[in-house]
C-alpha cells in the first residue's frame, strides 16, 4: 500500500504547490512511482507540469480531468492519470515515475453545483476508484485548496498522512490551529463511511518550513509553532509523532523560472548542478519524508 499524503495548510501563500511538486519529483528521481493528486481549482500543480498548451486543450475539452470521476458514465480515476507527466518541449518524457491526476478551472463545480448520491459522497468516490491504481505507486500525494471544503475531504478522507507547509509567520500559525479544529470536525461527519481496512483517520505528522527569505530569523517563528505542536500533540490531536522537519526550503527566484519552463527546479539547467541550492533542498525534504513512515 503506498503512503497517501496530504499537504494543506489553512492559510494561503505558503508555496504548497511549489513544494508539493518538487518534493514529488525528489522522490520520482530516488525511484519512486508518485502519483501527484491535484485537488486545487486554480491548477496550478496541472497547469505546472503539463504546461499550458497541453493543460488549455483539457480545460477545454473538459474530459479528462478530476471533475471528471464524479460525473456518471465519465472517467474514473485510471482514466484520467498522465503517466510520466514532465516532458521536454520536444515530447520526450524525461521524469519518469511521476504521475498526475489533473484539474481543470471546472474543478470548482464540486463546491456548489455537485448533486452526488448521499450515499456515495465525493470523497468516498475518491477513495474506491483510487483502490484500483494505488499498488502502481510508492507515494500518492494530494495538492489541496487552503480550506476543507469539498475538494480538499478528498485528499483528507482518502490519506494517511498529513504535512503542513508554513511560512515562518503569525498567520501560519494560525492557519495550522485552524486546519486541526476543522480536521476533527470533518473527521467526525465522515465516521460513518469508513469501513475496515482502512487506515485510520489522517492526522498532522508534520509541519514544513517553506519559501524562506535570506537574512529572516526563523528561530521565534519557529518555537511559536513547536508550542502549538506539543499542545496538540497532548490532546491527541495531532499525531504522537508529529514534527517540525529538520529540512527547510529557502526562497529562490529559480522556483519560478521552474513553472515558466514546465519543470521541477531539479531539471532547470545550472540550479540542479548548484553544491548549495534551494534543489538540494528539496532533496534532503523528500529523504526526510521518506524516513518519516508510518509505524502502525
Amino acid at each position: 500500500m503506498p503512503r497517501k499524503i496530504c499537504f494543506l495548510n489553512y492559510k494561503g501563500g505558503v508555496g504548497k504547490t511549489s513544494l508539493i511538486v518538487n518534493t514529488a519529483a525528489c522522490l520520482a528521481h530516488k525511484g519512486k512511482r508518485v502519483l501527484l493528486f491535484d485537488f486545487d481549482t486554480q491548477s496550478n500543480a496541472s497547469i505546472w507540469l503539463m504546461r499550458l498548451d497541453r493543460w488549455n486543450k483539457l480545460n477545454i475539452n473538459g474530459n479528462g480531468s478530476v471533475y471528471s470521476i464524479f460525473e456518471p458514465g465519465q472517467d474514473t480515476i485510471k482514466d484520467i492519470i498522465v503517466r510520466d507527466v514532465v516532458q521536454s518541449k520536444t515530447g520526450e518524457k524525461i521524469l519518469p515515475g511521476l504521475d498526475i491526476c489533473p484539474t481543470t478551472f471546472n474543478l470548482v463545480d464540486l463546491e456548489n453545483e455537485y448533486k452526488g448520491d448521499p450515499q456515495m459522497p465525493h470523497y468516498k468516490v475518491v477513495h474506491d476508484q483510487l483502490v484500483e491504481v494505488e499498488e502502481d505507486y510508492d507515494y500518492v500525494v494530494f495538492d489541496c485548496p487552503p480550506n476543507i471544503l469539498n475538494a480538499s475531504q478528498c485528499g483528507v478522507f482518502t490519506s494517511s498522512e498529513i504535512y503542513v507547509p508554513s511560512n515562518p509567520d503569525a498567520l501560519s500559525l494560525i492557519g495550522f490551529t485552524l486546519l486541526v479544529e476543522k480536521l476533527l470536525l470533518f473527521h467526525k461527519r465522515s465516521a460513518s463511511f469508513r469501513t475496515s481496512g482502512m487506515a485510520p483517520p489522517a492526522s498532522v505528522r508534520g509541519i514544513i518550513f517553506n519559501s524562506i527569505k535570506a537574512n529572516v530569523d526563523i528561530e521565534v517563528p519557529k518555537m511559536r509553532m513547536q508550542l502549538r505542536m506539543n499542545q496538540f500533540r497532548n490532546q491527541r490531536r495531532v499525531s504522537q509523532d508529529a514534527k517540525i522537519f529538520e529540512s527547510m526550503i529557502r526562497d529562490a527566484t529559480v522556483v519560478r523560472r521552474a513553472v515558466t519552463l514546465g519543470l521541477p527546479v531539479s531539471l532547470v539547467g545550472q540550479a540542479a548542478q548548484e553544491e548549495d541550492s534551494v534543489v538540494k533542498d528539496y532533496a534532503r525534504l523528500a529523504a526526510e519524508i521518506d524516513r518519516h513512515a508510518i509505524s502502525w
